[in-house]
């Protein structure tokens, strides 16, 4: 019954807190509509979700929060100044991530997080799901990229989400 209910509880919150600020208001009629849309949406789009979300450790969801919001503050920094030098500073290129992760949403994540720092951005995920192919800005170590996103990024995802 709790299950039909709140199907994904932390989803609920979340929702609800996106809808505050995209409104910008926290009055009481934003809040109950925020809460309702969190509370209605899991529960329409229940059928649609291929698997129940386990998260393994939420403390390491928080680090990875704490720590994904840090690095879009200083991409966003770095690609602003990179543009301001001028384009003959920039080195853009292609690298192909090799994925540990084998979830739908682990490599949803892995792939949304990418794009949402600047600078970078998930271009293709080959059809057996091993490589993710992200387009960088300035590429001037490819292998110094890979390993950044895979320990950034692939290895609290891991132990975010997937059992050890």
């Amino acid at each position: 019954m709790k299950l039909r209910l709140l199907p994904h509880p932390i989803l609920t919150p979340v929702l609800t807190l996106i809808w505050i600020l995209l409104s910008n208001s926290f009055d009481p009629g934003n809040l109950l509509l925020g809460l309702l849309l969190g509370w209605a949406i899991p529960i329409f789009t229940l059928r649609f979700w291929p698997e129940r979300i386990r998260i393994h450790r939420p403390l390491t969801l928080l680090r990875f929060i704490a720590m994904l919001l840090h690095d879009i503050l200083t991409a966003n920094l770095t690609v602003a100044w990179l543009i301001l030098r001028g384009p003959r500073r920039v080195a853009p290129g292609f690298v192909v991530v090799p994925l540990d992760l084998r979830s739908d949403l682990g490599i949803s994540l892995l792939a949304n997080t990418i794009s949402l720092t600047p600078g970078t951005v998930s271009a293709w995920l080959d059809p057996e799901r091993r490589n993710l192919v992200v387009h960088g800005l300035n590429v001037r170590n490819p292998e110094a990229l890979v390993e950044s996103i895979k320990q950034r990024y692939e290895t609290p995802l891991l132990e975010i989400f997937e059992p050890c």
